[in-house]
Order: structure tokens, then C-alpha cells, then sequence
């Protein structure tokens, strides 16, 4: 049986080597961006963590999926809401589970279409295996390995936990 973490130190981990990064890269006055949903929910914890001036972007991707057509024409969409210019900023774009690359890879592709951003550092609460492109976090809160046939769900936003859940 695979233990699940605890979201909250994992928190409090990724918070700390964001910190550590954005003075390494010396960032100034960063705009953070959540992938809807999980994404947004670690994102508004780090947000106050970090102290960032700018209001939160919320980025819903499903219309940038490399798998929209396998998952069909009536997705739960939300809009995207940036409230801040992207071009020649510094991003934090934080995603709550890292597995294939994919989800950050659509990310991308969508930011990108509101401008040029300087840089974007990707943040993410856990990072598991699995990768398929070539994509990884700048900073993870933790890493797990999974077996062939599980995943790893983020539910919340209150309280947050992880559930595991048969492919």
C-alpha cells in the first residue's frame, strides 16, 4: 500500500524552494498563475505564502488538451482569467500533480497566446513518475512512484487531500 503525503507540508516545501528559486533566477515582482483546478488551489495558498502584489491568474486549459478529442465536445470549460500583462513577465506557473508533461505543456501553449513571458518557473506540489515530453518542475514540494495502474488525485480545496485511484 503506497502512503500518500500531506498536502500541508508539501506546502510548506514548495513555498520554500519557490522562494529559494525566485531569488536565484532574481525575480522581480512575479505574476503566479494555477491550472484550474488543482493548480488554482495550491496557487492561492502559495500566492499568500510568497506575498505577490499582483492578483492571482487562473488558467483552464482544456481547449489547449493534446486529448480534447478523446474526452469529447461537452468539457466542463471555465474561463481563463489573467488579470495582469504577460508579455516580459516573470511567471509562477504552479500545477498541483506532475505526471506526463502534458498539462503544463497545454499551459504553455495558452499563455503564450496573452504574450511573451520572460520566464516561467514551474511550481508543483508533487511530482510523480511517468513523464512523456520533455518537460519537468523547477520546484516540486515532493516526489512519489507510483505502480502500474494507480494515480494520484488532488481533492479540495478544503481540506486538501490526496486519493489514490485505479487508471
Amino acid at each position: 500500500m503506497t502512503e500518500l503525503p500531506r498536502p500541508g507540508s508539501l506546502l510548506d516545501t514548495l513555498a520554500q524552494r519557490l522562494r529559494l528559486e525566485i531569488d536565484r533566477r532574481d525575480l522581480t515582482d512575479p505574476a503566479m498563475i494555477g491550472i484550474h483546478s488543482g493548480g488554482i488551489w495550491i496557487a492561492e495558498h502559495l500566492h499568500a505564502r510568497l506575498g505577490l502584489r499582483e492578483p492571482l491568474g487562473r488558467l483552464d486549459i482544456t481547449f489547449y488538451r493534446d486529448d480534447f478529442s478523446q474526452i469529447g465536445m461537452h468539457p466542463q470549460v471555465r474561463a481563463s482569467q489573467l488579470p495582469f500583462r504577460v508579455e516580459g513577465r516573470d511567471i509562477l506557473l504552479i500545477d498541483d500533480v506532475f505526471y506526463t508533461g502534458r498539462t503544463v505543456r497545454a499551459a504553455l501553449n495558452e499563455i503564450f497566446d496573452y504574450g511573451r513571458p520572460a520566464q516561467v518557473v514551474l511550481g508543483v506540489l508533487l511530482e510523480r513518475d511517468g513523464r512523456q515530453i520533455p518537460i519537468r518542475p523547477d520546484c516540486a514540494g515532493g516526489t512519489l512512484t507510483l505502480p502500474p495502474g494507480q494515480r494520484i488525485k488532488l481533492t479540495g480545496p478544503d481540506p486538501l487531500a490526496f486519493t489514490l485511484q485505479a487508471d
